[in-house]
């Protein structure tokens, strides 16, 4: 599949999707939104994982502001839904999506990479929510996703006083799980992309669609719906499958990095 604004590549069992407006800084437009929206939608069932990456020098710059209109408020809230469901499909989508941040992640290229699952940044990578300056508000679920990786603190600081993250201190705070050399973000994403697909597929999609769930419930009933996806995740034939291995002493046990 391939559009002026997304090329999306399937080697093996791994999607690679890369934004391809890199004369914009892969700024956001509504047909890129709508590309991933697609993708997603209509992934092969044979994919196990997908790796998000931008072409060029920026993973991406955030809205493309030559597309923003004069909305009146139920325009601007359809606009903003449009991006809510494009997005919700990156993140309650059929595979964990694992990001390859490099150069700007900015505005709604940071609300795209919250939606993803891990996030490995590079050393180029810098991250900023820049929309309080310019008298617009987060419209692509940033406001859900990016407090939960940081903080409602941070991200206030970030919208109020247009603080720029760097790759180092963005680590810290939250933003990415890994922090690699220039240029090696892809590689990275495309190694643990590859490593998730080889887990079993329910597992994958318990973590993905339950977990946040779960840690947005109360704790009773957290633990109830733990306990739900617990009875079905190993009922699975492939868990008994892998369980049984262990147990049999063919599969690898957990070793100190």
């Amino acid at each position: 599949m391939t559009s002026n604004d997304l090329h999306l590549d399937i080697q093996d069992d791994i999607a690679i999707i890369r934004l391809t407006r890199g004369a914009k800084r892969n700024a956001l437009s509504d047909g890129l939104i709508l590309a991933l929206r697609d993708a997603f939608e209509k992934l092969p069932s044979t994919v196990r994982a997908a790796v998000i990456d931008g072409e060029g020098p920026h993973f991406c710059a955030g809205l493309d502001l030559s597309e923003l209109k004069e909305r009146d408020a139920g325009q601007g809230l359809q606009h903003s839904r449009m991006w809510h469901a494009a997005l919700d499909l990156v993140q309650f989508g059929p595979v964990p999506v694992i990001a390859a941040l490099h150069g700007a992640v900015v505005g709604g290229g940071l609300e795209l990479a919250s939606a993803c699952h891990i996030r490995v940044a590079d050393s180029t990578t810098f991250y900023a929510l820049p929309e309080g300056s310019r008298g617009i508000f987060v419209g692509g679920g940033g406001s859900v996703r990016i407090p939960k990786l940081i903080g409602a603190a941070r991200m206030t600081d970030m919208m109020m006083t247009g603080r720029v993250y760097n790759a180092e201190d963005g680590e810290r705070a939250g933003f990415a799980q890994y922090l690699v050399a220039e240029g090696s973000a892809f590689d990275k994403a495309l190694e643990l992309a590859k490593r998730v697909a080889t887990n079993a597929p329910l597992t994958n999609y318990a973590l993905m669609h339950a977990l946040p769930r779960i840690a947005e419930q109360p704790a009773d009933h957290g633990f109830f719906t733990e306990a739900l996806m617990a009875g079905i995740a190993q009922a699975a034939p492939d868990a008994k499958e892998r369980v049984r291995a262990f147990l049999d002493g063919k599969a690898a046990k957990v070793q100190k990095s």
